[in-house]
């Protein structure tokens, strides 16, 4: 099975700027989407940013134009440049792997999250 671990959260000021990564490890030949979610306290979790295997990307609309997600096949390593940070960004910030093709979800996981705090 795939591990995800997330690193580089931390508190920011508004409009300060983080870097997250996350690292996959163990089954990783099947690894399809790589993608950001993030669960506020009390709210639901949602969708931020992926990036396929093609290196398409997706964004949730709150966060275009800030938030920039790229992936290192090489390193099996997907990351959130997230820029302009604002408050309603605080949450905490966890990757999700899917996988890709009839690998019985050997390469689907999910980390458990690194806390991004953005105070005014």
């Amino acid at each position: 099975q795939v591990q995800l671990v997330e690193s580089g959260g931390g508190s920011v000021q508004t409009g300060g700027s983080l870097r997250l990564a996350c690292q996959a490890s163990g089954v990783v030949f099947c690894i399809g989407d790589m993608t950001w979610y993030r669960q506020a306290l009390g709210n639901e979790r949602e969708f931020v940013a992926a990036v396929g295997r093609d290196d398409t990307t997706r964004y949730a609309d709150p966060v275009k134009g800030r938030f920039t997600i790229s992936r290192d096949k090489a390193r099996n390593a997907v990351y959130l440049q997230m820029n302009s940070l604002k408050v309603e960004d605080t949450a905490m910030y966890i990757c999700s792997t899917s996988t890709h093709g009839p690998w019985n979800n050997r390469c689907s996981g999910w980390g458990q999250g690194t806390q991004v705090t953005v105070s005014s």
